[in-house]
Parts: structure tokens; sequence; C-alpha cells
């Protein structure tokens, strides 16, 4: 049963399909039909199933002053949105074109308020209030591409990590970190939490840190590399720091970072054999 005054429940119940009808054709208007992205077949089931959502939830809300989108009587109207938006966003369709896929709506339904409306004060009451109701739609489309996106950006960025700090085994109780390019804190604190790992599940005795790649270290970086080879001096293993270049090792002098019981090599030559020496292999070199 509708709501009290509640002009949205009563205009589509009266006449949803001239509605949709009306939906239909205002999206291609405005550009919001995209035939190459999402079919004309989905296109009327996705905009049917938001306009039942919407028809069912209007039934029971109370627009006024007090409306509040996030109420439950609209949770079957946010999970269409949500299922329309990812089904869209994976077709390609841009944040303005889903928004626009909603705020179409207001036309038709607008159309029909007028023949509706009480008194003029009233009328536009109820305009506002329906306006609002089709705004918070189109925003909530929005925020749920934003979502979406940036859970996709977070996982991505949290593999790209992994990536940039992989633990090689390369040697029986000898494990090896490369790396290359800039060397943050965040990717620095992941190196540290990769080799504790790998020291574990592969028994290693001695950790390599290679950085012959990296560019730049701040104070930050410095002081997460002795933290990391005082970890793997916790964990039973010996940390050997190598490929430091001319730049980092003038840049680490000059923040006054020390390095006390670090072992550092030139080059990562250098510290396979420091290595190999380590846990008592001989290597012979031709």
């Amino acid at each position: 049963m509708a709501s009290e005054n509640n002009v949205l429940a009563e205009t589509l119940q009266s006449d949803f399909e001239g509605i949709l009808t009306g939906w239909l054709q205002a999206q291609a208007r405005e550009g919001a039909k995209r035939t190459d992205l999402v079919s004309t077949r989905e296109t009327e089931k996705q905009s049917r199933d938001l306009l039942t959502a919407l028809a069912r939830a209007s039934r029971d809300a109370v627009l006024d002053d007090g409306f509040d989108f996030a109420n439950p009587v609209w949770d079957q109207v946010r999970e269409t949105l949500e299922e329309i938006t990812e089904s869209r966003t994976q077709r390609g369709v841009s944040p303005t074109e889903i928004g626009v896929f909603v705020t179409s709506m207001k036309r038709p339904i607008f159309e029909r308020l007028r023949s509706k409306i009480g008194p003029e004060l009233q009328g536009i009451e109820d305009m506002w209030n329906v306006s609002r109701v089709i705004d918070q739609l189109s925003l909530y489309a929005i925020e749920s591409l934003v979502t979406k996106r940036e859970a996709v950006i977070e996982r991505q960025q949290s593999e790209m990590t992994e990536v940039s700090a992989p633990v090689v085994r390369i040697w029986d109780r000898i494990v090896t970190v490369p790396l290359i390019g800039t060397l943050d804190s965040f990717r620095a604190q992941t190196v540290m939490e990769n080799l504790l790992s790998a020291i574990v599940q592969w028994e290693a005795e001695v950790a390599i840190i290679d950085i012959t790649g990296v560019s730049t270290v701040d104070t930050l970086v410095a002081q997460h590399l002795l933290k990391t080879a005082a970890a793997v001096r916790l964990m039973g293993a010996q940390c050997v720091i190598c490929g430091i270049s001319p730049k980092i090792a003038q840049t680490i002098v000059n923040l006054g970072v020390e390095l006390p019981n670090v072992t550092t090599r030139i080059d990562l030559q250098s510290g396979l054999e420091y290595a190999f020496k380590r846990i008592g292999v001989s290597v012979d070199g031709h």
C-alpha cells in the first residue's frame, strides 16, 4: 500500500508501462542507450528491473525532508543498481553514461506528475521529492561504480607489489630478493614480510637483498632495510645487502644512517660468494 501522499508510488502504479517506454526513449535521446555495448533486450530488462524495484520500494517509502536512501526499504533498489552498474562497467559504459541512464527516468515520470499534482505549492513539493529520489539513484549508481573500481585498483596494486618484491630460492638455504625501481616505505615493508616468510618456508640461512636496480633510498627506506636485516637475524639467518650504488652510499652517509652489523657487498656476485662460504659450499669459477 502506498504511503500517504506518495505521488511517486501512485504515478508508477498508474502507468508503469508508459513510463518504462518513455524512459527507454529518453535514454536513446540523451545518449545513455549504448547498443554497441549493451543489447536493446538487456537495456529493456535492466530498465524494467530497476523501475519495478523503485515502484515496490516507493509504496512503503516516505518521501519528505526525512527521506533516507539508506533505509532498508530501498535495499532491492540498491542491489538492482549495483548489478546494473557492474554489468555496464564491465562492458565499457562510462560513469557519465550510467548517471544519464538513471536521470533520464525523470522526464517520463514528471510528464505524468503534471496531471496528478494537487494545489500548485504541493505540486512543486511533490516534484522536488521525486527528483530527490531519482538523483539519489544516480548518485548511488556512480558511488557503486567508484567503489568497485577502487577495489579493482587496490587488488591490482597488491598484486603488483607482490610481483615487485619476489623472493627467489637460488640455492639450498640461500634466498634473494632482486629489487628494481623506486623503493618506497610500503614496498620495503613488503620486502621484509615476503623475505621472512621465505626464510621459514625454505629454511634459509642466508638472505640476499640486491638493490642494484634501485635508484634512490630515503631515510625511512634505509631504516626499513636495517629492520629487515635485524628481523632476518632474529630468524637465525644472515642478511646480505648487495648492489649499493655510489649515489645510494653517499645518500645513506649524508642522512646519518648507520648500518651496524649489516653485511654488505658491492654486487650480487660478491653476495653469492659470501653466501656460499657462509653455508660451507665451494663453487669453482671458470
